[in-house]
């Protein structure tokens, strides 16, 4: 039973046999091109292509992926045929179809997707080059010989000797090849491989052309039941195990690749790689070539609007009919414009897109190891050093330990060593190591994500050497604490773990995995945790943002005006996401801003907000308050807790407008939340006091400048907006407190 659920047979008329249809048309001549560039009878394309649209496209895991004979299993197939004969080469087929089967139920296809995508690309690519070369004496009117370096050595005497209507149908062909990609896309519609091979039949019996034609007598009549390789048994299970393999990864990675082309239902690896089993093996019964998941095919049908596996069905039967009852067809067909396609494939596996990616990643040389090893010597061995050389170029990388040295401004030598710690790694890092100077007061960062006993001991020897000598050395880990545990004896696991929690700026000196040490006896606890700090910022943040500050050093733009309490649990810049330049930021007891006039009489807050809106020209004045507010508890009591602090309980009368407001909205009464509401309405009510200055309310009025509350609850650690109070003047908020990231 086929598994579509998800598609109507409305949307299957409408969408799925319209793109069929043009995938037939897509597969047809490459089907019978492949057949022809891997040795095998033309019709074991077709049948190819038949048993790939309807088997794997029915029992295959992708909706939209297409199946077929595929040019990059070409090679493999050509070696084949000529080493054990056509016969055996579908018994082998037939055999790598029932391994992919068991890999599919054995849920290894995930597995196949580690081998680098460098060396399938590289493959994939030789196979280009080998089949254009070949070809390319096809079309020139002669014949292919054995390898790609033979090809290459024959071909400037096959050029000398041209054979004038073959090369013409051919150079006919590539010509419209090349053309139909550039003529607008409602055209391209039909595509391009028909166009180019109905122009040159047509073109060749016009004129008369004397051109080989397609003849489909042999291939019906050669076609028996498959039989057993006779050979070394080890090389026929290589053989089954390397067509089984190269099919699966290139329809696994071609899978993943279709994924990204559609926004249906991503595909089941495991049950694609059990359709794919199942299609080599019924082709392999019928006479046909090796199944994979074609990229051409696949990108035909989405482009043309396919959206369930009825497409790969239904192209499969158009090919079925157009072979039984339209066969006849195909001798009209010139050989050499079949040959001048797979010389435009050919060229066109030479992807760039693929060069520009490996690329991107260090993997050039796998490509091109990859693909030169196999033009020379051959696919198997060509993909062998292309994996050897990606698994080393791999440990390379994970092994790879980079240190870099620089003077700290307070005259200590910050070393930081990155990368993963193993054996292969020491000589490198006790050679930078064994650098530094004796006496260096030293500070080593460890950026790494794993580190082995040799690691371990060759950092360790170091550091005590160097104390020895009269060194310091202070360790500090920035990821998993290797050193720590193995200095303490503790078991170690070898594995890289993800990254903890950062032991930085933002967390409490208490919270800290590395608690801060007096660095003098004489020194108060704060000093030196403050002096702490400040060393902590040399020599983690200075660095970083040393370029903004430079810019900044020039003039400050800030944007907002912050007007906040003094509480030490309040960080504006945390709180908001903010970096330096962007808040100019005021500070005081109870967030308050006193009104213009008021007693007693103060100017700081009065001269930060005619900075900031008259010359720093700010676009926002924001005020913040927060839950559990011991200004506003102070306010609260009529001043009774401020006790004997005569300055504050003057400062606090600036908050009475608050109290009186709270009052008129709560009543005399308190409630177990009496204390929150109040800091609330304190937000609101110092909003409304800002505006009893005249420059700032001409802005507000204006448009130019916004008063915005904000409401700090730090038990959730959550900052919501406070909306202006009912009536007042301030526009701000949208009426109602509301999580600031909601």
């Amino acid at each position: 039973m086929i598994p579509d659920t998800k598609s109507s047979w409305l949307s299957t008329l409408r969408h799925d046999v319209p793109a069929s249809l043009v995938v037939f048309l897509v597969a047809v001549p490459l089907s019978l091109g492949i057949a022809m560039a891997s040795g095998a009878p033309l019709a074991a394309g077709l049948i190819a292509a038949v048993v790939g649209g309807i088997v794997a496209g029915a029992l295959g895991g992708s909706a939209v992926q297409v199946s077929g004979p595929a040019a990059g299993l070409s090679l493999v197939v050509v070696d084949l045929v000529q080493t054990y004969g056509w016969r055996a080469t579908c018994m082998i087929t037939l055999l790598a179809g029932a391994v992919q089967l068991l890999l599919g139920v054995f849920k290894a296809a995930r597995a196949a997707l580690a081998v680098s995508p460098a060396v399938i690309h590289g493959m994939l690519a030789a196979v280009g080059v080998i089949i254009a070369l070949a070809q390319l004496h096809v079309v020139l009117g002669g014949s292919s010989q054995r390898s790609a370096v033979a090809n290459l050595i024959e071909l400037p005497g096959q050029i000398a000797d041209l054979h004038g209507h073959k090369v013409a149908v051919g150079l006919l062909t590539i010509s419209v090849l090349a053309l139909w990609t550039r003529l607008p896309k409602r055209v391209k519609v039909v595509p391009a491989p028909l166009v180019a091979l109905l122009v040159a039949a047509g073109t060749a019996w016009a004129f008369g052309w004397d051109v080989t034609r397609v003849d489909l007598s042999h291939s019906v009549t050669e076609w028996a039941f498959p039989v057993l390789p006779h050979g070394d048994w080890h090389l026929i299970v290589g053989a089954v195990l390397l067509v089984a393999l190269l099919a699966g990864c290139e329809s696994l990675l071609c899978c993943v690749a279709v994924d990204g082309m559609h926004g249906s239902r991503r595909a089941d690896l495991d049950q694609e790689l059990t359709g794919q089993g199942v299609a080599n093996m019924v082709t392999g019964a019928l006479g046909g070539l090796p199944v994979a998941g074609v990229i051409v095919r696949s990108t035909a049908n989405v482009q043309a609007g396919g959206r369930s596996r009825w497409s790969a069905i239904l192209h499969g039967v158009w090919v079925l009919v157009f072979a039984i009852g339209f066969g006849w067809s195909i001798k009209l067909i010139p050989l050499e414009a079949l040959a001048a396609l797979l010389v435009f494939i050919g060229v066109q596996m030479v992807n760039l897109g693929h060069i520009k990616k490996v690329h991107g990643h260090g993997e050039v040389p796998v490509y091109v190891v990859t693909m030169v090893t196999v033009i020379v010597l051959g696919l198997a061995e060509g993909v062998v050093v292309g994996l050897i050389l990606a698994a080393l170029l791999a440990l390379r990388r994970l092994t790879w330990v980079t240190v870099l040295k620089r003077e700290g401004v307070d005259g200590r030598l910050h070393v930081t060593v990155s990368g993963s710690l193993t054996f292969l790694g020491v000589p490198r890092l006790t050679h930078e190591l064994r650098t530094i100077a004796a006496g260096t007061a030293v500070d080593l960062d460890l950026n790494i994500d794993f580190m082995d006993n040799a690691a371990f001991e060759a950092i360790h020897s170091w550091r005590l050497d160097h104390e020895r000598m009269g060194g310091m050395v202070d360790i500090d880990e920035l990821h998993d604490e290797w050193y720590t545990l193995a200095a303490s004896g503790a078991r170690m696991f070898p594995v890289k773990s993800p990254p903890k929690v950062p032991d930085r700026w933002w967390l409490p000196w208490s919270h800290r995995r590395r608690p801060v040490r007096p660095s003098a006896p004489d020194s108060t606890e704060a000093e030196c945790l403050l002096t702490a700090g400040a060393r902590e910022y040399h020599r983690r943040t200075a660095p970083l943002v040393r370029p903004i500050f430079t810019e900044l050093a020039r003039k400050q733009q800030p944007s907002h005006l912050f007007i906040t309490c003094a509480d030490s649990r309040i960080v504006p810049s945390l709180i908001t996401a903010s970096g330096p330049g962007d808040l100019f930021t005021v500070r005081n007891i109870g967030n308050l801003v006193p009104r213009r006039g008021s007693e007693p009489h103060d100017d700081s807050m009065v001269a930060a907000v005619e900075y900031a809106t008259q010359v720093l020209g700010v676009h926002t004045i924001t005020v913040c308050g927060h839950s559990g507010c011991g200004a506003m508890a102070g306010v609260l009591s009529g001043g009774v807790q401020a006790g004997s602090l005569p300055g504050l309980r003057r400062w606090l009368r600036h908050g009475n407008h608050s109290l009186a407001t709270f009052i008129e909205t709560e009543g005399d009464r308190l409630h177990s939340g009496a204390l929150d509401v109040l800091c609330r309405v304190n937000v609101q009510q110092q909003l409304e006091n800002l505006r009893t200055y005249r420059k700032v309310d001409e802005q507000v009025r204006a448009g130019k400048l916004e008063l915005v509350g904000l409401y700090f609850d730090i038990g959730s650690a959550r900052v919501h907006m406070v909306p202006p109070l009912p009536g007042g003047r301030a526009q701000v908020g949208s009426g109602r407190v509301s999580a600031a990231s909601e």
